[in-house]
């Protein structure tokens, strides 16, 4: 399991910006880790990285927000406030996973036996106030 430190918010987003060089479109990033550790940031990094220059928000009373206008369009799912699979389903959530642009799920475990198996999960851990360790899970 590769392991990344960040240091600041700056970092996390560059760190995620390297991502979108060889993204084709009907990617998925599922976004583990506790409130306030840096999830948001890493689509921030996302949606810069493939072109979109608007602002970019977490979706946790939307629950997706859609950023359109780059390369790829990105899709931004916040789950937090879905009890689960059925009604992740309700909502609509099969129309993103996967979908014609980039899917990034945070809180991905309220919907894990949704997720097809090419998601590629990484896991967010707070170390102090400004420092993040970053692992992709295999």
């Amino acid at each position: 399991m590769a392991l990344t430190i960040l240091n600041n918010v700056e970092a996390t987003q560059a760190f995620a910006e390297t991502w979108t060089t060889d993204l084709t479109g009907g990617e998925i990033f599922a976004l583990h880790g506790v409130l306030g550790s840096g999830k948001t940031q890493l689509v921030k990094g996302l949606v810069r990285g493939l072109g979109y220059r608007g602002p970019v928000t977490s979706p946790t009373f939307t629950l997706v927000h859609e950023y359109l206008g780059g390369r790829l369009p990105i899709y931004h799912l916040d789950l937090y406030r879905i009890q689960g699979e059925k009604e992740a389903i309700e909502i609509g959530i099969e129309e993103y996973i996967p979908s014609d642009g980039v899917t990034v799920i945070e809180w991905p475990e309220r919907i894990a036996a949704l997720l097809p198996p090419q998601t590629m999960h990484w896991e967010l851990e707070v170390v102090s106030l400004t420092e993040r360790v970053v692992r992709r899970r295999e």
